[in-house]
């Protein structure tokens, strides 16, 4: 299998580096831009996030669909406050209208405060039984020619058929780093998500889920995500690194305000964090400043080198077996224009010989 490629959508221009009220939350010329951006650069899909304070996901995902004719997308969704039966209807529409383009990226939730924001006042374990729950009519919606029944601890259905199903079926992707979170995403996803952790501990987490998958005769892809920082050479990736760095720093305060997010109690911002407690720099290029700087405020770790470093440090990841590769950057329009060097890299040296989907079979 070819190596996946997601970035990131977004509505209006802001990251770690620039956290300046740049205009309205929404920017339709600027989500279009981004959107063509990533197409022209060889993504395979971009992944649109969620949060309580972010503009309706399955609108933005429309638009990046019908403003683009190739490139796909991973629309994020959090269970517990839309029907499953409705959810289901939701994203098997917008496969109606772009068949085989939109994929579901499972969000259980790993802030209380943010959950609250929406009237969700239900704690971690709980949300992940109600995720089980969820996927299981989900995909009964989906694949269901026939009305069906379903009783579980959090939704019942009489009776459920929708007129709208995938030909081919909608990919589920899975995020989360506890217990729980490897327990649900071992039962039902077809592609797991990983922050970007040393390799060591990403083929840790890879065992951990392939043994909670294996009872339920199911075999995951995996993802991992990372912020790529290349330049032409090593020293002028390292200089821009710095510049990052020192952008991080002086912004953070406004970077939290905006998001309004606490990361503390998130297992996998502790893995990003313990990792950046043991140095800044792990494996050939793996760089954990910002993950420090930022309190690892989801995707935060790096790679910095030449182009080519940086290809052959995302082609480590997909040698112990990882298969999506989500990567994005600093200057969200920019990288995604500048990341088509490294797709191809990547690509290129897979389809010159193979050795490396041969090691992440072996895996």
């Amino acid at each position: 299998m070819p190596v996946e490629f997601i970035g990131l959508a977004a509505t209006k221009p802001f990251t770690e580096t620039d956290t300046q009220d740049t205009g309205p939350a929404v920017q339709p010329g600027y989500l279009r831009e981004l959107a063509l951006a990533h197409e022209e650069s060889g993504f395979d899909r971009v992944l649109v996030a969620h949060s309580s304070a972010s503009p309706d996901g399955f609108t933005v995902a429309d638009q990046v669909l019908t403003h683009t004719s190739r490139l796909g997308v991973l629309l994020a969704h959090r269970p517990g406050f839309v029907s499953p039966t409705v959810a289901a209807r939701k994203y098997a529409t917008l496969d109606a209208f772009h068949p085989g383009r939109i994929a579901l990226h499972v969000i259980t939730g790993g802030d209380d405060a943010d959950q609250a924001r929406d009237g969700d006042f239900s704690d971690k374990e709980t949300r992940y039984r109600r995720t089980d729950d969820f996927l299981q009519v989900v995909r009964r919606t989906w694949d269901s020619a026939e009305p069906f029944d379903h009783e579980g601890e959090f939704y019942s259905v009489k009776g459920g058929l929708s007129s709208v199903r995938p030909e081919r079926p909608i990919p589920v992707y899975f995020g989360g780093a506890s217990a729980d979170a490897v327990r649900v995403g071992g039962r039902h996803a077809d592609v797991y998500a990983f922050w970007g952790e040393p390799l060591a501990g990403i083929a840790e987490r890879i065992r951990q889920v392939r043994a909670a998958a294996e009872p339920y005769g199911r075999d995951p892809a995996f993802s991992v995500s990372l912020r790529p920082i290349p330049a032409e050479t090593e020293a002028a990736a390292w200089e821009r690194a710095a510049e990052i760095l020192r952008l991080t720093k002086e912004r953070t305060g406004d970077l939290r305000k905006a998001f309004n997010l606490d990361h503390s109690a998130q297992e996998g911002s502790q893995r990003l964090l313990a990792a950046a407690a043991e140095g800044d720099v792990h494996d050939k290029r793996l760089w954990t400043a910002v993950a420090k700087a930022t309190g690892a405020a989801g995707n935060s770790t790096a790679l910095v080198g030449s182009y080519e470093q940086v290809a052959e440090s995302l082609l480590d990841y997909t040698a112990i077996g990882v298969g999506t590769l989500l990567i994005r950057g600093f200057d969200q329009l920019a990288d995604a224009r500048d990341y088509g060097k490294l797709i191809t890299l990547v690509r290129d040296q897979v389809d010159a010989g193979g050795a490396v989907l041969a090691g992440a079979a072996s895996a």
